[in-house]
């Protein structure tokens, strides 16, 4: 992006008539005695400006959208087909889920007996050991990426948010979390 905005402003200052350019309205006829590069020789010589951009293809990006409450930052992914709210949490280690939505998932269909894993335990934010299920979810949509096979924590407690954890992000490379426009750049 740095990148693109040099070039973007140089493009800008070369384009532009400066009041002292012996071609401005008020100078026509006036002589100068500095050297000048035209914008022309510059684009053409290779050796002193090179003006390509990086190529950039939409489609490695996801972008979500964040909803703030209360200072939490909260985005939507699809779990196994289901859009569900998360919380964006870079310290948790998977993707948390309570009883109550592995419940309304596997009511549904979309968590199966054969997704069920094992018991596991996790250190929470409170430094407690709380035990938990592991549960594999088959596909996880965020933003246009799809990403299947992710394990996911059904933490034993009902009242537990769901957080967006590292096993989803670590599938990218680049993290972007851009408060201005409240969202969340994925690539």
């Amino acid at each position: 992006m740095k990148l693109l905005s040099v070039i973007f402003l140089l493009l800008l200052v070369i384009g532009c008539s400066h009041p002292e350019d012996k071609d401005f309205e008020r100078n026509k006829g006036v002589k100068s005695n500095a050297d000048v590069i035209s914008s022309n020789e510059i684009l053409q010589d290779d050796e002193k400006i090179r003006t390509e951009s990086p190529k950039i293809d939409l489609n490695d990006f996801s972008i979500l959208k964040m909803e703030s409450e209360n200072g939490v930052k909260y985005v939507w992914i699809e779990i196994n087909g289901i859009r569900l709210r998360f919380i964006f949490d870079t310290g948790a280690s998977s993707i948390c889920i309570s009883p109550a939505e592995a419940s309304v998932l596997y009511r549904q269909g979309t968590l199966r007996k054969e997704d069920i894993l094992d018991m596991e335990y996790f250190q929470d934010a409170t430094g407690k050991i709380s035990e938990g299920t592991s549960v594999n979810l088959r596909i996880v949509k965020v933003g246009n990426k799809i990403l299947e096979n992710v394990k996911a924590t059904v933490v034993d407690n009902i009242n537990s948010p769901l957080l967006l954890g590292q096993s989803v992000l670590e599938n990218f490379g680049h993290i972007e979390i851009d408060n201005e426009n409240n969202q969340i750049i994925l690539r």
